[in-house]
């Protein structure tokens, strides 16, 4: 009988342990910024951090060297069997296109751009629409009637940024002029502070009193030349009102961490589906940040124009413009 009870008990315990989940393994490729933008790919991790901790599966974070090994990093993980990989940005759009098409069984997600294949989640947010807001914002708090964006990366993913806000601009002031200058052709764009702040310091010597920076962490060199000349800039894809206190009018951010967060736990319920998950104002994947640091630079006269705005292109009565 001793015997029957212990063999039983193994039998029980061999049985948990057969159908116990096996943790996740989770991939986070980053594009040649890497984390510490205080924007996009930080925004990302924060996603995947989140369910890191709820799940308790070990992330994999990488950041390739330069954007020739992206598919090499792709492929890696994808052989090695990994739930699913994400990257960080349009630059992997053509890599997971091959690799994903090798690796049918292997889930994967991209950011800001779209592959239409079953096992891509294609992440996209429709950025314009918060940088329309912006526009107004800015439009109604410049006194030189001068305005400006630095993009980082010259590309039609970056210049729906720049197109939506001027769109913003014009809506609440057409006598307010924009100037638009980019940090590059190449994916270095994303990554040079240096040349960022040098554009930056110009505009704001040319009378420009407030700057969009939608650069990646070239950005970083916009928020320099801003403290150093005590004028105004608005940040992106992550909230960083707290970066320059006084300084940052806002920031508009797009839903890169809630997509990572909900993408992860789909896969993690058994419930992933590929195609495109599109993110605007609508879905609350897009917004413009007000809070205790930055309340102040925008009273209530300001910010009942502002959801005006905003309440109209959730109606569909305006449509924010994204292409040239």
């Amino acid at each position: 009988m001793y015997i029957r009870i212990l063999v039983t008990v193994f039998i029980a315990c061999f049985a948990v342990i057969e159908t116990a989940p096996a943790a996740l393994k989770v991939g986070l490729i980053y594009d040649v910024t890497g984390r510490g933008d205080l924007s996009f790919c930080d925004a990302a991790y924060a996603g995947a951090k989140k369910a890191e901790d709820e799940w308790g599966f070990k992330l994999t974070e990488v950041t390739p060297s330069q954007s020739t090994d992206t598919e090499l990093t792709l492929r890696r993980l994808a052989k090695l069997k990994y739930d699913l990989i994400i990257g960080v940005g349009f630059l992997f759009q053509e890599p997971m296109k091959r690799v994903a098409s090798e690796f049918p069984d292997v889930k994967f997600a991209l950011i800001d751009a779209v592959i239409e294949q079953p096992n891509v989640a294609s992440l996209t947010y429709r950025a314009h629409e918060g940088t329309f807001l912006a526009g107004v914002i800015a439009a109604l708090k410049t006194e030189t009637k001068q305005i400006g964006f630095i993009g980082g990366m010259k590309v039609p993913l970056v210049e729906a940024f720049e197109i939506g806000f001027r769109a913003g601009i014009k809506a609440t002031n057409p006598d307010v002029e924009l100037t638009a200058d980019y940090v590059g052709v190449t994916p270095q764009a994303f990554n040079d502070p240096a040349k960022a702040k040098e554009l930056a310091l110009a505009q704001y010597n040319r009378g420009i009193d407030i700057i969009l920076a939608a650069a990646g962490a070239s950005g970083l060199g916009v928020l320099e030349a801003a403290k150093a000349k005590e004028k105004s800039i608005i940040w992106v894809d992550s909230n960083g009102n707290n970066l320059a206190p006084g300084l940052v009018l806002t920031s508009v951010i797009k839903g890169v961490e809630i997509s990572v967060y909900e993408t992860i736990k789909s896969v993690q319920k058994g419930n992933f589906s590929g195609g495109l998950k599109d993110y605007g104002l609508k879905e609350g994947g897009v917004e413009y940040i007000v809070d205790d640091v930055n309340s102040e630079l925008l009273p209530d006269e300001i910010l009942k124009q502002v959801e005006a705005f905003k309440a109209k292109i959730i109606a569909g009565d305006i449509v924010v413009p994204h292409q040239r």
